[in-house]
């Protein structure tokens, strides 16, 4: 399990879920406090000089860990289930170059409140046409070894996909095998009757998970159980990215300090749990943490 912080560009939108903001500042910020990487949200691909990055993620020693796209929504409502099918094509070109992008850094880009709303459409048309526009998508990644994961968020930001299992649901109707689901546990504790429970119902299609306190603050500010999530990532065999995606209070560094300080001792327990039980031959973790 590695451990990853949400950071933009210095242009990034006022809403966007970022602590830090600026590459070249936040990169080396992150890399300080002991996160093992950082998730881009972007507007565009063209926010990012390839070049550059990779000297700094080098430099760092981090990797990125995933490209967010909350910003291609909030920027005008861009849309994958846009009613216009120009604008739907306008999406799906700023996320092929997302695609091209995270080829080369991280192999992973988000759909969260970008597949859009349903609103006053008919329900089976909104999915219909994501199911199609998600497979297209699907299509042009594989060939690339890119994963896109559906990110479910809750009732009061959107009303399409609001728990675990409806994620679940759509992937199996996108039916594509680099379409899998992203849960963040800040909309797990508004939308699902249970968090560790149904991360470890539907380990086998998770990728990445979102972290946040129940207030969006770092974890360990509010009032969501951490050890018993990680008790249920560590019996279901979960080992990919967790993801700090927070608000920048009290400020910042304190933010992006706090959420450090609180998971990574709870992750190199995990991860030390799991090297003892692949030396012992297995992964054992009903022992807990």
């Amino acid at each position: 399990m590695k451990l990853s912080l949400a950071i933009g560009d210095n242009n990034a939108l006022p809403s966007a879920f970022v602590v830090f903001r600026g590459f070249e500042q936040s990169i080396p910020k992150a890399a300080r406090l002991g996160y093992q990487g950082v998730e881009l949200a972007l507007r565009r691909a063209g926010e990012i000089n390839v070049e550059k990055l990779r000297r700094l993620t080098d430099d760092n020693g981090l990797q990125i860990s995933c490209i967010s796209t909350g910003q291609v929504y909030a920027d005008g409502g861009l849309m994958l289930t846009h009613e216009n099918a120009a604008k739907r094509e306008e999406v799906k070109m700023i996320f092929r170059e997302f695609i091209d992008l995270s080829q080369q850094f991280g192999g992973i880009v988000n759909i969260g409140r970008v597949r859009g709303p349903i609103g006053n459409r008919p329900a089976e048309e909104v999915e219909q046409i994501f199911v199609e526009v998600a497979r297209d998508l699907c299509s042009y990644a594989l060939s690339k070894s890119v994963t896109l994961i559906l990110e479910p968020v809750n009732r009061y930001e959107i009303d399409f996909i609001n728990t675990v299992e409806e994620g679940v649901q759509l992937m199996k109707k996108v039916n594509m095998p680099n379409m899998m689901l992203m849960p963040d546990v800040f909309h797990m504790n508004i939308e699902d009757k249970f968090i560790g429970p149904e991360l470890r119902k539907y380990i086998q299609y998770i990728k990445y998970i979102h972290f946040a306190d129940s207030n969006r603050m770092a974890p360990g500010q509010g009032h969501i159980g951490f050890e018993e999530i990680f008790k249920s990532l560590q019996q279901s065999g979960y080992d990919g990215w967790i993801s700090v995606e927070i608000l920048p209070r009290p400020d910042p560094d304190t933010a992006a300090r706090q959420a450090a300080q609180f998971l990574l001792p709870f992750v190199h327990r995990f991860n030390q749990k799991n090297a003892i039980g692949r030396a012992n031959g297995k992964i054992d973790g009903r022992s807990g943490l």
